[in-house]
């Protein structure tokens, strides 16, 4: 019996050094929960204004700038919805008026979708580098504050594409 017991404790012992991490990756706090809260309405209103270039501009970098953004921001979506649902929280949070940094107002909303051409493309530009740089505020803030570490690097990586996009938003405003 005692080789027996000893046997499936090596094979337990075995089948643990197996197993993932997601023990590491299920642990949260406060940190992790605002981080997907506030970066949820933050990516759909980017995916929005990336609709909005797809009807308004002719811009071809403009263009591929707003399918690059829809296509990185749907799936860190999804990912966000996820991980708060297996946390047991809201997808949403009840911060009431907190600011949410770079979000555009519905006024600017307004005005953005009325603007065409040119000037559409230039007042996007703008607002979605405003809007990146909200979102690189609070993926720094996950990055110090959070203990997920699946959240923690989704925050980097947003914090860098975004940097790059704002760069490259940047030189397409100075031509």
């Amino acid at each position: 019996m005692r080789k027996l017991t000893t046997v499936l404790f090596a094979c337990l012992l075995a089948l643990a050094g197996c197993s993932s991490s997601a023990g590491d990756s299920a642990d949260f706090n406060d940190a992790d929960v605002m981080f997907a809260q506030m970066m949820i309405p933050h990516h759909e209103q980017a995916i929005e204004m990336a609709t909005m270039a797809e009807a308004a501009s002719t811009n071809k970098e403009v263009l591929a700038l707003a399918a690059d953004i829809k296509a990185a921001q749907q799936p860190e979506i999804d990912k966000l919805t996820g991980w708060l649902k297996d946390w047991d929280k809201p997808t949403s949070s009840d911060m009431g008026g907190h600011d949410m940094g770079g979000m555009m107002s519905e006024e600017q909303m307004a005005e953005l979708k009325a603007a065409t051409g040119a000037q559409f493309d230039q007042l996007w530009l703008q607002m979605m580098i405003e809007h990146h740089q909200g979102a690189i505020d609070m993926a720094k803030a996950e990055i110090s504050d959070g203990k997920n570490v699946d959240a923690i690097e989704m925050a980097k990586t947003i914090e860098k594409t975004q940097q790059q996009e704002i760069d490259t938003m940047n030189e397409l405003l100075s031509k």
